[in-house]
């Protein structure tokens, strides 16, 4: 297992230490340590199954560990859940929106959730939807908008209460290259504007190593290696982040968990060595 490593000095906003979940005989997520830093841009990159989303679950308070420390934003997330909701927000894999309500009713009512006064919804509601580009869609039904426009909106909901740390768990999935790219954009300038800790899955190696500041591997629920791209590649000795990526996981075709495509890519790469 590979700890993450974080330089002295810096504040960690989020610590698991020893993390596990188990699902009856199945390890999920097996003594897993890191630490993130605040302000920190951080790739979770694993292939599917490897334990991202369980991760998540148990950072955000939807799962309990099985055994294993946590803290996130200073609070434990067992002790004091609602402290540690406060701290985030949170775009899932699958959409979450309610397709009935207009882009502006879905935030006003996640901010009644999160107790987010009447006047600080006003205010901060228009501000959101602007810097997502979804103002002048604002009183349209959301079952109208296309995958990325939902996308979207759900940063915008996850960022109403003014969060620490914004988590998204495969938020490209499913959404074509242009439309990613301009989420990613706007990710970029959330972190630059506003340093707020971005930590998000991904099985896309390309992703991770255009958007992270630090990308973490994670597979068969463990950390394989932790690092900045060019230190990843280092330590694989490797000349790119995706040979690096087969080299700390392997080069075995998973069928259970590969797409056709993925399947694919990977042969194409074998034919080639």
């Amino acid at each position: 297992m590979a700890e993450a490593h974080v330089p002295a000095g810096d504040e960690d906003i989020i610590v698991a230490d020893e993390l596990t979940k188990t699902f009856g005989n199945v390890v999920a997520v097996d003594r897993v340590s890191f630490r993130v830093r605040a302000g920190e841009v951080l790739a979770f990159l694993g292939p599917n199954g490897a334990g991202k989303s369980t991760t998540i679950k148990m950072l955000t308070t939807l799962l309990r560990p099985t055994s294993g420390h946590m803290r996130v934003a200073g609070h434990d997330p067992q002790k004091d859940p609602n402290a540690v909701r406060r701290a985030f927000g949170i775009v899932f894999q699958d959409p979450s929106l309610d397709s009935e309500l207009t882009a502006y009713e879905n935030l006003d009512f996640h901010g009644v959730l999160y107790h987010v006064p009447r006047a600080t919804r006003r205010s901060r509601i228009p501000e959101l939807l602007r810097f997502v580009g979804l103002w002048e869609r604002r009183d349209d039904p959301v079952k109208q908008f296309s995958g990325g426009m939902k996308r979207r909106l759900e940063i915008a909901r996850g960022l109403l209460h003014h969060p620490r740390i914004l988590y998204l768990d495969e938020p490209t999935l499913g959404l074509d290259p242009q439309t990613r790219n301009q989420l990613w954009e706007h990710v970029r300038e959330l972190n630059r504007t506003e340093g707020i800790t971005v930590f998000f899955t991904t099985h896309y190696i390309e992703e991770a190593e255009k958007v992270a500041q630090r990308v973490m591997i994670i597979d068969h629920g463990k950390i394989m290696a932790s690092g900045t791209p060019d230190e990843l590649k280092a330590q694989a000795r490797a000349p790119t982040l995706e040979e690096a990526f087969l080299e700390f996981t392997g080069r075995t075709i998973r069928e259970e968990e590969a797409s056709s495509v993925d399947r694919m890519r990977l042969q194409g790469r074998m034919w080639r060595r």
